[in-house]
């Protein structure tokens, strides 16, 4: 089994709860191509702004994948208008674990990010990555706070 991180944004979280499915563009085919039924994702919620308000990233819950991937150009994604992309490649999820957690507190601890000051490059660029058994696990025993404002 193997462990990715998924790296979204908040409207895109609503779609991946709601269908239970995770997407991602084209220009990633190699990464989904390795994630086979069985494997657990990470979701990841980047920091964005709304508003003035800054929204810190988060760590919203684990899926199943319980699909091989698949192409589907369905719109249900929203991606950035100069994209215009439709994240036709995906597998279909089952929640093992639902609620979030802040992302920051974590950094120190993660294996998979090597420098701690610039951490964020290890997340630039990309729609998932794989991260170790550890990380996952640690990641796993965290309480999750579970809320219920319109938010996520």
């Amino acid at each position: 089994m193997t462990h990715w991180l998924c790296i979204t944004n908040r409207a895109n979280w609503k779609v991946i709860k709601e269908k239970k499915v995770w997407g991602v563009p084209r220009r990633h085919r190699n990464t989904i191509a390795k994630v086979k039924p069985g494997d657990e994702l990470v979701i990841y919620l980047k920091q964005e702004r709304e508003n003035k308000e800054v929204l810190e990233p988060k760590i919203v819950g684990i899926f199943e994948v319980v699909s091989e991937p698949y192409e589907d150009s369905t719109r249900i994604f929203k991606s950035p208008p100069h994209l215009n992309e439709t994240y036709p490649l995906r597998v279909r999820i089952k929640p093992v674990k639902l609620g979030e957690v802040d992302f920051k507190p974590l950094i120190p601890k993660l294996k998979f990010i090597t420098n701690k000051k610039k951490w964020s490059g290890h997340l630039m660029g990309k729609a998932m990555r794989e991260i170790p058994e550890e990380d996952y696990k640690l990641i796993k025993s965290l309480p999750l706070i579970h809320f219920c404002s319109g938010r996520l």
